[in-house]
């Protein structure tokens, strides 16, 4: 899993020179960000608005707007469970709860040993083979039912 560094207003200074002429820079440099410290660091978002004309409640929108930025660090894992309508009339409910029941957690949070954050997903593309989830970017599992979560589960939290 990556580590991320520490919040530093110079590297966010950095990061935001090195994106801001783009076009539509707002995103990019968000995304930047996000990977560099794990998520958007609130105080970031004034350096953002500033270096690209906006205000601090335009760049502030578009983080709470979009799901995948967050404003703290993820878990070492994060499991993400589809949410959308294909996958709740396949069961998902019903997987969401026991995975909140046995992570100890609701969605949007991270244990408290900081092993594993859960979070909802509103597609993965997987509609043919719901309920989905997706482990980390890269561990997709279609198909989901007590004994795949169950695994998924236990992989998370090694």
């Amino acid at each position: 899993m990556p580590r991320y560094e520490p919040w530093s207003a110079e590297r966010a200074s950095t990061i935001i020179a090195a994106h801001k002429d783009q076009d539509g820079a707002a995103l990019p440099i968000l995304h930047a960000l996000q990977h560099a410290f794990g998520c958007v660091p609130e105080a970031a978002i004034p350096m953002v608005a500033e270096a690209l004309n906006l205000s601090r409640a335009e760049i502030y929108g578009t983080v709470t707007f979009y799901h995948d930025f967050r404003n703290e660090p993820p878990g070492r894992r994060v499991l993400k469970l589809c949410r959308a309508e294909s996958c709740q009339a396949a069961g998902s409910e019903a997987l969401a709860a026991r995975a909140e029941e046995k992570l100890g957690v609701k969605f949007g949070e991270t244990t408290l040993d900081g092993r594993v954050t859960l979070e909802p997903v509103y597609c993965l593309g997987l509609c043919h083979s719901s309920p989905a989830a997706l482990l980390d970017h890269d561990h997709v599992v279609g198909m989901l039912d007590e004994a795949k979560l169950d695994a998924l589960l236990k992989e998370a939290q090694a």
